[in-house]
């Protein structure tokens, strides 16, 4: 299962491939611009131009890698059906209570591993009041530190089966399991393909985006039928074909011809940038990104290990993995949570979330995005305390770990 016990692990990116990003950027040729284009037509070149600048001249890495390297991080190795022995980098930053739960949590694009810094002291303390968790933040495999993935196929499932071994290689044999965007995936396919382990999960991603049908699940076709749809399920389906109109032509490239993307996303910083930044802004709730916030997220795909383009493939994969006509998505049995936030992408109504699985618990928020780890992770927190803790719908799933101090 792992060829590997953990090791530590700092980032530590050389001076010369900092030297070859500050050239990149000086050599930059920006495209021109409509006048009053705003948003319109994409990231306003005002931002990008700043953005960069600040990425040449005043940006300290140095500094950034030094706040990350607090942070405990380690690498080991997994065995991936098929694709052998890949190396994995991951966050694990254990809680004091001896009783804490284990918690994987996984990220999606354009996230990474440090989607969930601001979540670790907030999960990891201890507390007569609420539950506290041992959480193990990977880097997904093709993404930040680590390995990238050289064959072809390494879609949602072999995901979770990376992900289920780095749990079982730290000693989590039962563990519960939270993510949003692709992690929100990965984690129901845990749910649903290793239940004796997963024990629950909980999402901020409730990827439904059509009702439920009569011949798969009558009772939800029915109850979907006679329930009035509440002020934020309108709201929300209101933007949906917004979002189908003008939002998804990243998810159609990045799944149909990621190579080719991914000569601009390797080569142009500036490129990488505006990609990345455009979607941190639109699918944020009017979060104030700080230009060093920014600039940091970014770089950490610029200096990834496997390259800026391979996080592109996991949406190839899937897209290929959707052609099967015996692909059905996974319906899991361990309880499940969901945390709404309202400028996500997409927040479908309630009877249309059940078609995951067993949805023990809800919670509705009045602002945030689709980064909530990021946005608001105090909301996010409260909520998996609140499933996880004394009288929550998923108290004591995993057995003899009650959490408390």
């Amino acid at each position: 299962m792992t060829t590997s016990v953990p090791q530590p692990f700092s980032v530590s990116v050389p001076d010369a491939d900092i030297a070859s990003l500050r050239q990149k950027l000086a050599l930059t040729r920006f495209p021109d611009e409509l006048d009053d284009a705003a948003w319109n037509y994409g990231v306003p070149l005002a931002d990008v131009k700043r953005l960069v600048a600040r990425w040449k001249d005043g940006y300290d890495w140095r500094a950034a890698e030094a706040s990350i390297n607090e942070i405990p991080q380690f690498t080991t190795d997994v065995e991936v059906e098929g694709f052998g022995t890949l190396n994995v980098h991951f966050i694990h930053q254990k809680s004091e209570v001896k009783g804490a739960i284990p918690l994987l949590f996984v990220h999606g694009w354009p996230g990474h591993f440090l989607e969930a810094r601001k979540l670790l002291p907030l999960l990891t303390s201890a507390s007569p009041d609420h539950p506290s968790f041992h959480v193990v933040a990977p880097s997904l495999l093709n993404f930040g530190f680590s390995e990238s993935v050289k064959k072809p196929g390494f879609g949602v499932v072999k995901h979770a089966e990376a992900c289920h071994k780095l749990m079982l290689s730290l000693g989590y044999t039962e563990y519960v399991v939270q993510g949003g965007d692709w992690g929100s995936w990965i984690i129901r396919t845990m749910a649903a393909t290793y239940g004796s382990s997963v024990k629950a999960w909980h999402t901020n991603y409730a990827s439904a985006v059509s009702p439920p049908s009569f011949s798969r699940y009558p009772r939800l076709w029915l109850k979907n039928l006679v329930t009035p749809l509440t002020e934020r399920e309108r709201a929300s389906l209101k933007r949906l074909p917004d979002f189908n109109r003008t939002g998804r032509g990243y998810s159609t490239q990045q799944g149909t011809q990621p190579q080719t993307l991914g000569y601009s996303l390797a080569d142009s910083p500036a490129g990488l940038l505006a990609w990345i930044y455009e979607k941190l802004v639109l699918w944020s709730d009017e979060y104030p990104w700080d230009d060093d916030e920014v600039l940091t997220w970014i770089s950490v795909y610029w200096f990834s290990r496997a390259g800026p383009a391979a996080s592109a493939r996991i949406y190839y994969e899937d897209a290929r993995a959707r052609e099967d006509p015996k692909r059905v998505d996974p319906w899991c049995t361990s309880p499940g949570g969901v945390s709404y936030f309202p400028k996500e992408m997409i927040a479908p109504p309630k009877t249309w979330t059940r078609m995951m699985g067993n949805v023990v618990f809800d919670s509705e928020h009045e602002s945030g995005g689709h980064f909530a780890a990021h946005e608001k992770p105090d909301g996010l927190a409260a909520d998996i305390r609140a499933m996880f803790g004394k009288g929550g719908p998923a108290f004591g799933v995993v057995p003899d770990k009650v959490g408390y101090d």
